[in-house]
């Protein structure tokens, strides 16, 4: 049946990929020293309009030392969505702290009325800390995902953070090039509102280093100390003298090069999103088994992943069967993640009021969404989804 095979999302590699990563050969500087690192920095400093920013080797490694810099100890607590991938959840562990699970709202960031409800009615604030009554644990952060591209009213969260006195991390891993279109914070990037913001550039995000990631902040001391982290802790290069425990976290030139590249073509790749979803959305418009969900209307989105909502009450099957019926199309697609509560690793941890989340993860499929894929590819795909579930379909 498979008539041809369509990916989720995979690397565009149109521009001067093979130009820079050939001169970073011929340099001979390949691993983490080199040219294109240093320019990389600059060029997605300049592109976020901010002062500085540090190439890593993960996005997750960067919310790792945002984490460290936001002063987070061992038994401390950090709030962050059930709705994530789990890399923004693990580094609150490395550091021997604990998450406490929020809600989405149905853009599926996180729900900020829970948020301001749990802070207010289960904590306690004495002394500009915030203390958890149940477990008498310390709140130092809060972690928000720019889920999908995707951002939350950022003025009510800010105003929430410094009402109680947290920091915040951006985890703008999937949300490059999204800004806010009006209001108090007008034309200001995903990721360079909080006290710090990490992006990643993973293969299947919207520009791609292969792996690699990337941290902002308005704090140019804490961000120099992230740099020194990232490279070991190196204080004296020529006697190795290390004053502190670092990690191997920074970027190489090889994947900087390819970042440079990448990032020369941000913007025609966005509107390429756009144009591919407004063509979903146009496709689904009538149809009522299936609803596109839309990205918050005060922002720019970058697009990068669509979410299509199945309804549940009319459509007699799974997310899963879904799934490997598009498969035998060629089309791959995705569930969303499964909640953090739900977990293995973190079962014991708090959560608090889990419900939309779990509403969604039962009815959220993502389809392909690569910046390479082709009108009729998108109408190929739209075809075969409304016919599979039109079988499923109560109506049949």
């Amino acid at each position: 049946m498979m008539e041809k095979y369509i990916p989720l999302s995979v690397p565009n590699l149109c521009g001067n990929e093979l130009k820079y990563v050939t001169e970073a050969i011929t340099s001979e500087w390949v691993s983490t020293g080199g040219s294109f690192v240093t320019k990389f920095e600059k060029d997605i400093s300049k592109y976020l309009n901010v002062d500085s920013a540090v190439a890593v080797q993960s996005g997750t490694s960067g919310i790792h030392l945002a984490l460290k810099m936001c002063d987070v100890l061992p038994n401390d607590e950090v709030i962050v969505p059930t709705l994530t991938f789990i890399a923004a959840v693990n580094p609150i562990r490395y550091l021997n702290a604990y998450p406490i699970f929020m809600d989405c709202d149905d853009n599926l960031t996180m729900d900020l009325d829970k948020l301001e409800e749990f802070l207010e009615k289960e904590c306690l604030f004495n002394n500009d800390k915030v203390i958890n009554k149940r477990t008498r644990k310390q709140i130092k952060a809060i972690i928000i995902i720019h889920v999908f591209g995707n951002m939350p009213d950022m003025e009510r969260l800010l105003n929430i953070k410094e009402k109680y006195n947290l920091k915040l991390i951006e985890d703008a891993t999937e949300a490059l090039g999204s800004y806010i279109l009006s209001g108090k914070y007008k034309s200001k990037y995903a990721g360079t509102l909080g006290n710090f913001g990490v992006f990643s550039f993973n293969g299947n995000k919207i520009i791609t280093t292969g792996g690699g990631g990337m941290v902002v902040s308005k704090n140019n001391e804490l961000l120099n100390k992230i740099k020194y982290l990232s490279t070991q802790a190196k204080d004296d290069e020529v006697y190795f003298i290390h004053n502190e425990i670092g990690y191997n976290y920074r970027m190489t030139n090889l994947q900087a090069a390819l970042g440079v590249a990448q990032l020369e073509n941000l913007e025609k790749f966005i509107v390429i999103k756009k144009s591919n979803y407004d063509t979903y959305k146009e496709k689904f418009k009538d149809y009522k088994y299936v609803n596109i969900l839309d990205f918050n209307r005060n922002i720019r989105s970058n697009y990068w992943f669509y979410s299509f909502e199945i309804d549940k009450n009319n459509v007699g099957t799974t997310i899963e069967e879904l799934i490997n019926c598009l498969n035998e199309y060629g089309i791959q697609a995705r569930p969303i993640w499964k909640l953090n509560h739900l977990q293995k690793p973190y079962l014991s941890c708090e959560s608090y009021k889990i419900e939309r989340a779990l509403f969604y993860y039962e009815r959220i499929i993502n389809l392909p969404c690569s910046t390479n894929l082709k009108e009729e590819e998108v109408k190929y795909i739209s075809e075969k989804l409304k016919l599979i579930v039109n079988e499923f379909s109560r109506d049949n």
